[in-house]
């Protein structure tokens, strides 16, 4: 079973990170999408949120749907619709049909956000949910990395759309993969648990809220870092995609690094309110150094893309253990789509504050959502809600 958890894991962090390459990846080709279609940073920005409306709109259902037919069916439709989408996306014409093409890869991306969350909880017991959690969160600064490294040169070679057929293809191949490897979990397969809602919790809540104003600095890092430094430092975007990957790579590991210590220290929202607070000193700093030195603001620019993607796996980690397994599918889709109602805004309303006040004043801004988030942060009896004694889901099989 040691062995199978693992190998379950590692399926699931490769399928979500071709997937997360592909609707998180836009963002890399916002100035080749701009030279192509001669569009606005707004537009582009707002092309580039796409993925997040099917996201937003789906989660929840994808949720229920999981806690009721279990994660193997589940996240086979979800990952092969959001290679298909993906796919289809290289064969539109205009801006506005790649948009509602990326739009229907989010709805079926979605699915695997809660899935394998929910597949985790089953598969690990509170001694090691951090730590696995870490490792399935980071497949989303691999994904990341990933789309850093690949599409801003497969771009240039061959167009901004035809890019995308790279983490498409991974996520069709994945699908096959789930299918055979990821167990179920439907509902019939407990014992008729009637637990009662958690969300009669206010931490619940507050998990939910602190991790939602955490996304704007991430995604600030994620969506924007390419583009200020071509903009505002000058950098070629292969060059800047290929310093991104390495940044990524960097957040992956904070995101495991972070598990383990939530793990150690017995506690998620005691890292996480640290974290937050590193957030907001290094946004401020970033804009700083746009105003005072060019190297400062890429110290902050690192700093903020590798601190702001560290958290999140804490916040699911708590939401899982909180909302126990009768609810971990619904309670995650919650919180993913708390969080991708924040992401969907970062996107078009950044790229205007930016316009209208410039980079200082806006970075500025950005850092009042993780300041907020400190004091949100549920850290208080923490573990005396039960989240120690959450079990895992196979256990009510």
């Amino acid at each position: 079973m040691s062995r199978s958890r693992w190998s379950i894991l590692t399926v699931i962090v490769v399928a979500q990170t071709g997937s997360i390459s592909l609707l998180f990846g836009v963002p890399f080709l916002i100035p080749l999408m701009r030279e192509t279609e001669g569009i606005t940073l707004t537009q582009a920005g707002t092309v580039a949120a796409a993925p997040l409306l099917g996201l937003l709109a789906t989660l929840i259902i994808w949720g229920a749907l999981a806690d009721r037919f279990g994660e193997r069916l589940i996240m086979t439709i979800g990952i092969l619709g959001t290679g298909v989408c993906g796919a289809g996306a290289t064969l539109t014409d205009g801006t506005a049909a790649l948009g509602l093409a990326l739009v229907a890869a989010g709805a079926f991306g979605s699915s695997i956000n809660v899935t394998s969350g929910r597949a985790i909880l089953a598969a690990f017991d509170v001694s090691q949910r951090g730590l696995a959690m870490g490792i399935r969160q980071s497949a989303q600064p691999l994904g990341l990395s990933l789309a850093a490294v690949i599409l801003p040169p497969v771009g240039l070679a061959w167009g901004y759309r035809e890019a995308l057929l790279v983490p498409a293809g991974i996520c069709l191949v994945m699908g096959v993969v789930v299918a055979v490897v990821v167990p179920s979990h439907p509902r019939e397969e407990r014992s008729r648990v009637r637990a009662p809602s958690p969300y009669r919790d206010m931490r619940l809540w507050r998990v939910h809220l602190a991790s939602t104003l955490l996304v704007w600095p991430q995604f600030v890092g994620g969506v924007f870092a390419l583009t200020y430094l071509v903009s505002e430092q000058g950098w070629d975007p292969v060059s800047a995609g290929a310093l991104l990957a390495v940044v990524q790579l960097l957040g992956a590991g904070g995101r495991i690094g972070v598990g383990v210590w939530s793990d150690r220290v017995d506690s998620r929202m005691r890292p996480m309110r640290i974290i937050a607070a590193a957030g907001t000193v290094s946004m401020i700093v970033w804009a700083l150094g746009d105003v005072f030195a060019p190297a400062l603001a890429l110290f902050g620019l690192v700093a903020v893309t590798v601190i702001a993607a560290c958290p999140n796996g804490l916040a699911f980690t708590a939401t899982a253990e909180l909302a126990g397994p009768a609810w971990a599918g619904r309670a995650m889709g919650v919180q993913n789509t708390g969080q991708n109602s924040m992401a969907m805004t970062v996107a078009p309303v950044f790229a205007a504050v930016v316009t209208a006040i410039g980079w200082p004043l806006a970075l500025t801004a950005a850092a009042v959502f993780p300041l907020v988030a400190v004091g949100l942060t549920p850290v208080r009896g923490e573990r005396s809600g039960g989240a120690a004694q959450a079990q895992p889901e196979r256990a009510l099989t």
